[in-house]
């Protein structure tokens, strides 16, 4: 009993230390960082400043070179007027010394020298262009760095998460009337808890904020917007390609159907049975055996008339919420959830291990809500996308129009252990959308029916 504490305390010890370390080296990364920034933000404000001076320099050397020009052609314009008015006089008085003489003669008295002004045009003051900087050389003198306004504090109490979008609401301590705009950074993030300096996605950068509010708009994932940790957390999962039927082009997010991705296997080892549309998951009726427990991590393969692929990840709690859209051409599709036991043989909505909506191509198009091998044809449009809410621990699973948010069909039912996204195509193609935030209206509208009929009482 003493070495089992003994060694239940070395254990936590143990844990403890490898939680400081990682503690310990995300903070010594956050240190280099902040070493990397403070060089590359010291050599960008250098640069700025020095612009700034350049520009300055340029400003003063323009307005230098425009006076000076202003000086200049004030000089050459009243440097001519005189020069006029010089040459006019000298050649007045030229005259009037030989109209002088004339006039000892002939008594004329209305010599040039009588009509000139001697009132000279352009005076020698220059007085009116001249400057005092003393007040530009104080205001330059009190040139200093621009003041640092007070940082914006977020009101997590206005901001919203709703929808697939982030508003983030803030205020300032006090009202700074010099400020323009405000800058929001925000980034993707697959951790919770604080940031961290290694992560996936870029930091995204808006610029031009002019009011205290922004709204981040298709959001998926974790998102946090600048200094607050906000989280949005929601289901995100890829699919399995490992165990889906070898029919099927299975990518991360989509499925094709691949007619020679490999032959249908006979259930029952026939080797003449055909591969007929009558054996299709449209027209099948037939109750598959139950998959026995292997000992491997992985599962076995889908295969027969079992045209399923499976998520990589269960879902064991919470309220979840993904989307597909599908070719509506497609021969036969359905989209539910099933348990892990689901076998490699049973096809979707035919055993109690699954639960799903299904469209049928095949002669006559119907839609249907399958499970247990009961069936419900459901009165409605058949969408393009289909959403799918479930709620682990109500038992509730739903399906919607993604588009219109339209309640198709509900399941009522107690899950006894983790179920995990499943889908089934034949002779057609999908997609899947995830990391969606549960829709509003659909939360509003789970609450509004959660006595509705639609139940799994309501196969037949």
């Amino acid at each position: 009993m003493w070495e089992l504490d003994q060694h239940d305390s070395l254990r936590k010890i143990t844990h403890t230390l490898a939680v400081k370390n990682e503690e310990i080296s995300n903070f010594i990364c956050t240190l280099k960082q902040n070493l990397d920034n403070l060089e590359a933000n010291s050599n960008r404000v250098q640069d700025d400043l020095e612009s700034e001076f350049t520009s300055l320099h340029s400003v003063l050397d323009e307005m230098k070179e425009n006076m000076v020009t202003r000086i200049k052609q004030e000089r050459a314009s009243r440097t001519y007027e005189l020069q006029s008015q010089l040459s006019a006089c000298s050649k007045a008085l030229e005259s009037s010394e030989e109209l002088l003489e004339l006039a000892n003669q002939t008594l004329v008295t209305m010599a040039p020298a009588f009509r000139l002004s001697l009132k000279a045009k352009a005076s020698d003051n220059m007085s009116h262009l001249m400057v005092d900087f003393s007040q530009e050389k104080e205001m330059l003198q009190g040139l200093k760095f621009l003041p640092v306004p007070a940082t914006p504090e977020i009101q997590v109490s206005e901001c919203q998460v709703c929808d697939n979008t982030v508003t983030v609401v803030w205020t300032l301590p006090e009202p700074d009337s010099k400020i323009d705009h405000y800058i929001l950074e925000h980034r993707r993030t697959n951790h919770e808890g604080p940031p961290r300096i290694r992560e996936d996605y870029p930091w995204m950068v808006v610029e031009g904020i002019r009011v205290l509010e922004y709204t981040i708009t298709g959001t998926r994932n974790a998102t946090r917007p600048i200094t607050e940790d906000t989280y949005l957390l929601t289901f995100t999962f890829k699919l399995d390609s490992s165990s889906s039927h070898q029919n099927l082009k299975v990518e991360d997010l989509s499925v094709e159907w691949d007619s020679s991705g490999g032959k249908i296997q006979d259930i029952r080892k026939d080797k003449n049975r055909t591969n007929s549309p009558m054996h299709s998951p449209a027209r099948s009726a037939l109750m598959s055996p139950k998959r026995a427990p292997t000992t491997r991590p992985g599962r076995d393969r889908f295969t027969a008339e079992s045209y399923t692929v499976l998520a990589d990840t269960m879902i064991d709690a919470g309220q979840q919420y993904w989307e597909v859209r599908f070719d509506k051409e497609s021969k036969a599709f359905a989209v539910g959830v099933a348990l892990r036991s689901l076998g490699k043989f049973d096809q979707l909505g035919k055993t109690g291990a699954s639960w799903c909506i299904h469209l049928n191509n095949w002669l006559q198009q119907s839609l249907t809500a399958k499970h247990n091998n009961k069936a419900r044809t459901l009165d409605c449009a058949i969408p393009s996308s289909i959403g799918v809410y479930c709620n682990y621990e109500e038992g509730v699973l739903s399906f919607y129009n993604a588009k219109t948010k339209q309640l198709m069909h509900t399941f009522k039912t107690k899950f006894q252990q983790p179920v995990i996204p499943a889908f089934m195509v034949w002779n057609g193609s999908f997609s899947v959308v995830t990391g969606l935030q549960v829709p509003s209206v659909v939360q509003s509208g789970q609450r509004k029916n959660s006595n509705t009929s639609s139940s799994n009482a309501s196969l037949t």
